[in-house]
């Protein structure tokens, strides 16, 4: 259930608990369900889980860390992921007057530390630079990679929706362990772009948010896009006798770069259901059923 994301990587659980909806943003949970949700998904195998500073407008991290305040035997079981870069307007941060990015050495540094204090904890397993900005200065991130990588604060270091450009430019300078994108078949663009053939390239698992395209696919008044896969994907589950969802996520799993998915649901349920989808093997023409059905034609 666990894996090496890469050669000098961490080793997280293949299914990985995506935190974004934990909070405000989602279905705000309070301290004791939260509590009772990392509990299930350690008993289930699944260990990493997947923050932002920004979720829930800055208060997500600090909620989690509640639970881990009041148990701290729990980190030791588990893996933390954060991300940092991406600055919005909200009350709780009142300086930030536009929404913008930040990768400035200070800037990475100081949201490092507050995460750190948010989630009662004395480091972070991997921290991920959240949004390539334009003004980015890689000398700068490797700069504040180093200095939080020399106090152990940060134990490995990644990025998220990075071109493979960008990957490989900032990878030149500091080992990169992963590429957090999106992936599914709504968004074929990483199978087509270079940026999964780059993570095999460079030996390292990517990382896949919306791989259920936010629940798009169980929509009632589905787009015509959605109707042609989801009439492969019902066919699929008949066939291996599981749920769609889980169809889904195995066309997923299936890509030889080895995509960890992260699993937005606050549901103990649908977060079992995709560590079940790892036990489903879809054919490669299977595979390529709903490639076409996502493109509308076949291949050249």
């Amino acid at each position: 259930m666990s894996v090496k994301i890469s050669e000098e990587g961490p080793v997280f659980s293949r299914i990985v608990a995506g935190c974004m909806n934990w909070g405000e943003w989602g279905a705000n949970l309070n301290k004791e369900e939260v509590c009772k949700l990392v509990e299930d998904c350690l008993s289930i195998g699944v260990s990493t889980f997947d923050h932002a500073d920004i979720y829930g407008h800055y208060t997500t991290e600090e909620l989690f860390g509640s639970v881990l305040k009041s148990n701290s035997s729990l980190r030791s079981r588990m893996q933390l992921i954060t991300k940092c870069g991406i600055k919005l307007v909200t009350p709780n941060r009142p300086d930030n007057t536009i929404k913008s990015y930040n990768t400035r050495k200070e800037y990475i540094i100081d949201s490092v530390e507050k995460s750190l204090i948010n989630l009662r904890t004395d480091y972070i397993d991997l921290l991920l630079i959240h949004r390539p900005s334009p003004l980015m200065d890689p000398f700068e991130i490797v700069d504040a990679f180093n200095t939080l990588k020399e106090d152990g604060k940060v134990l490995h270091f990644g990025v998220s929706n990075f071109t493979k450009e960008q990957f490989a430019m900032l990878n030149q300078f500091v080992p990169l362990v992963t590429n957090q994108i999106e992936v599914s078949p709504l968004h074929l663009d990483p199978f087509l772009d270079g940026t999964l053939d780059e993570c095999m390239y460079k030996r390292i698992r990517p990382m896949a948010y919306s791989v259920l395209a936010g629940g798009k696919f169980f929509s009632k008044t589905p787009e015509d896009q959605i109707m042609r896969i989801n009439k492969i994907v019902d066919r699929l589950s008949r066939k291996y006798n599981v749920k769609p969802d889980q169809i889904l996520i195995s066309w997923v799993l299936k890509h030889p770069s080895g995509i960890l998915p992260v699993i937005g649901s606050t549901k103990i349920n649908r977060i079992e259901s995709a560590v079940h989808a790892l036990d489903i093997k879809i054919t490669d023409e299977e595979w390529f059923e709903v490639f076409e059905a996502s493109r509308g034609k076949e291949v050249a």
